[in-house]
This record gives structure tokens, sequence and C-alpha cells, in this order.
């Protein structure tokens, strides 16, 4: 599948990352699917898709007549039946188990050079291609939050992916107005590998009683870092965030530098989960 015979993407989850995902493949001119299990979520996230271009149009960055014509490209379903596509990109929760059981229902339904991109942030590619048929269509498309501001993609290929395959999802990025990177399916890749300690650190900090998170977030900032880690972790999703470093734990074999925080999971498990939940490190009631 080269980048001249894409015409449809089917955007699987429609959270925030999901979302701002259908929004891009709208805007560069794709027929695009947005599928969620929640009628609720997807009538969320084409809100904030049609709040995003609002925007846009404002700021005097695109016209009203673009805007129109990407809302226009955007389908929304509950029904994954629907999903018959020429990309799939998933954006769901990170797990391994629903990653492959998804992917192993789009494999089903679409023809075998149909590829399966995934957001994942830092499950290896290769583990969740392993399940999959023609496991040489599986690669790594990871966007940033916000994606549809977000300049970077991650480019990942796992031990089976076909070079060809991680060309056309390079293409693809660039073509949604990004600038994509190439990387090896190591652990975090490259963006988490290198910020993990960022918020691992920042969060033993709190742990040991040196400082506030409001203090710690200061000093960083102060320091030159447009956000500390607690504002930054409420902005990507304290749960997301603690999904990933718990997932990079497991990949560095239990090394201690790696080892998620209690308090963040207590955060988690109260459901304070950031800007998204209106509660996090910090109120956004």
């Amino acid at each position: 599948m080269g980048i001249d015979d894409i015409k449809s993407i089917g955007v699987i989850g429609a959270g925030t990352m999901g979302a701002g995902i259908a929004q891009l493949a709208a805007q560069a001119g794709y027929k695009t699917f947005l599928y969620d299990l929640s009628g609720g979520q997807l009538t969320k996230g084409l809100e904030g898709i049609n709040a995003n271009l609002s925007k846009a149009v404002e700021r005097g960055l695109i016209t009203d007549s673009i805007k129109a014509a990407a809302l226009s490209n955007i389908t929304v379903t509950e029904d994954i039946s629907q999903i018959v596509v020429d990309v799939c990109i998933e954006a769901v929760v990170e797990r391994l188990d629903v990653k492959v059981d998804l992917f192993e229902k789009l494999a089903a339904q679409n023809a075998t050079d149909c590829i399966l991109a995934t957001n994942t942030s830092s499950i290896p590619i290769t583990r969740i291609a392993a399940a999959v048929s023609n496991p040489e269509r599986v690669v790594g498309m990871h966007f940033f939050n916000p994606a549809h501001i977000m300049k970077l993609v991650e480019v990942i290929s796992g031990a089976a992916t076909d070079k060809a395959i991680a060309n056309t999802i390079y293409q693809l990025a660039l073509k949604m107005g990004k600038k994509p990177v190439y990387t090896k399916d190591a652990p975090g890749f490259i963006v988490n590998r290198v910020a993990r300690h960022y918020y691992v650190e920042g969060l033993k900090l709190l742990e040991e009683n040196v400082a506030d998170h409001e203090t710690i977030d200061a000093l960083l900032e102060s320091s030159g870092f447009k956000m500390g880690p607690f504002r930054l972790m409420d902005l990507i999703g304290v749960d997301t965030n603690y999904s990933v470093t718990s997932s990079m734990y497991e990949s560095f074999h239990y090394d201690s530098k790696f080892r998620p925080s209690r308090i963040q999971q207590q955060k988690v498990d109260a459901g304070h989960h950031g800007r998204k939940t209106g509660q996090g490190f910090y109120s956004y009631k």
C-alpha cells in the first residue's frame, strides 16, 4: 500500500488523541471514519474537532470552507464493522491485550494490505504484530498530545514491519502536516524513553516530601521548561502517563529507576486523570 493508494482512514477511539488524529486525517482530505464504543464519547470527540477547527478559523489559519470540508470528511460510528478502510489508526487504552484483540478484528474484516497503525506510547510493535495476520503491515504511528498541534510523529517499525509500510506511514504523516521520524522498536521509542525521568524523578521528589508539586513545577519552569512535570502529566492524562511508565518498567525488566509512583497510582485510582476529568495534580473545575 503506497501513499497514493490511501483514500480512507479509520481511527479507533474518539478520546483526546483519537479525535485529534481523525481531525488531521480529515483535514488532509481523507474519508475518515471515527469509531468508539461510546456514542457519548463520539459526540464529545466531534465537538472537540469542531471547536479546534473553529479556533483555527478565528486565528486565520484556515478558512470556513476548509473547516466545512474537513467536517464533511468525518463519519462517526459505534459499529466497528464499518471500519473497512485503507489505513486503521488505533488510539485506545494502553493495554496490549486490548490492542491485539482490536487489530485481530480489523485484520479479519479488511483487505490483507490494509495498514494497521498503532498510536501506542510504549508497547512494543513486535508484540502487537505477533498475534495479527500479515504482521508486516503493523506499524507504530505515535502522535503527541494535542495531536492537531504537536508536530512530531514517531514512525516505529517492529521486527516484521515492511520498510515500504513504514515509508507509507511516514509520507502520510507529512501529508497531515507533521514532522515524522523513524525509530526502532525499543522501550519508550525516542520521546518517552528520554522524557520518562522528567516525570519519574519529579514524582520521587514529591514522594520523599522534598517539595510540593507546585514548587517542583515552578523550579523546572524557571529553569526553562515550558511546563513542569505535574502540569504536563495533567495535560497528557495522569492515567495515560502512569500506563506508559508501568509498561516501560516492565519492558526494562523492573529496573528501579523506572518504578511507577504510588502517588500517581493513587491519582489514577481516584479518577483524578488531569484536565480531561477536571482534577489531577491541579484542579480545573
